[in-house]
Order: structure tokens, then C-alpha cells, then sequence
């Protein structure tokens, strides 16, 4: 889709023009959320008993952090991340901000993504048991459905 509109620095897109959650194209050169929206104050939810445990956080941005039971090397686990704000089409973003005594011991993905839910992926990459309770940052690019 084409540029069409000349604003100064950048151009308006269609795909962008009236977005509540997409800014700084000038300025302070970030993209992200809105101030003053409500997602700017991420939500936090805690897993209850297991990483395998599901969580559920209606946030488009948050924590989750969770337990500290026991990962073999080389093991994966998923759990199901419950969120009203999601849709089949969105794409959520998931990056470890804090637990890991040593970086690079674990990693995390997104495994699925449907209306209302996304799974978070966490692997073991090291060569021995881990026992850390982590903190799991996320984020949704939110995707039209038009």
C-alpha cells in the first residue's frame, strides 16, 4: 500500500491513520503505547504451581512470572496465556526481563495464537536442571481485522 499523505518526517499510512497504540514517528523515536492509555501501566500475574501452568492476564502489555519448579536439561514446557485482548490475528511478543541466573539458559517463544489466548513456550538450553522462577515480558501487536 502506498504513502499518501506527506506529514513533515514520514508519511501517513492507511494502515496506521487513527491508531490509538502505534506513535513517535517523530520526537523521541520509539513505537509502542500511547501514554496516558491503559496499557501503558503493564498488567503482572503469577503462575500458581507449575511453568505448565496456565495464566490468565487481560492486558495488550505485562508480566508473568512464574514458579520456580524444576526444568530438566533440554526440556520444554508450555502453558496457555488467557487474555480478552488477543485475537487469532495479533502478534504476541515474549522476552525474559528477569530470573535467569545465567543468560542464554532459557529461551521463550509463542507456539500458538487464537482469539482470547496465546501460548508461551519456555525450553531449558542449558545442560543441567534449572529451578528459577522467571519473569516473562509480553507485548501485542494488535493486527486489523478489516
Amino acid at each position: 500500500m502506498a504513502n499518501t499523505k506527506s506529514i513533515g518526517v514520514a508519511f501517513e499510512d492507511q494502515d496506521l491513520k487513527g491508531s490509538a497504540t502505534i506513535y513517535a514517528l517523530a520526537g523521541t523515536g520509539q513505537i509502542g503505547y500511547n501514554t496516558g492509555s491503559s496499557t501503558t501501566v503493564p498488567s503482572t500475574v503469577t503462575q500458581a504451581t507449575s511453568k505448565s501452568t496456565g495464566v490468565t492476564i487481560n492486558a495488550s502489555v505485562g508480566q508473568i512470572v512464574t514458579t520456580n519448579s524444576a526444568m530438566a536439561a533440554a526440556a520444554e514446557v508450555a502453558f496457555v496465556v488467557t487474555n480478552n485482548q488477543v485475537s487469532a490475528y495479533d502478534i504476541p511478543i515474549v522476552a525474559i526481563a528477569s530470573g535467569a541466573a545465567t543468560a542464554g539458559t532459557y529461551l521463550v517463544s509463542v507456539a500458538a495464537v487464537t482469539n482470547g489466548s496465546f501460548t508461551i513456550v519456555i525450553t531449558n538450553a542449558s545442560t543441567g536442571s534449572l529451578s528459577e522462577a522467571l519473569t516473562i515480558n509480553f507485548g501485542l501487536i494488535h493486527v486489523s481485522q478489516t
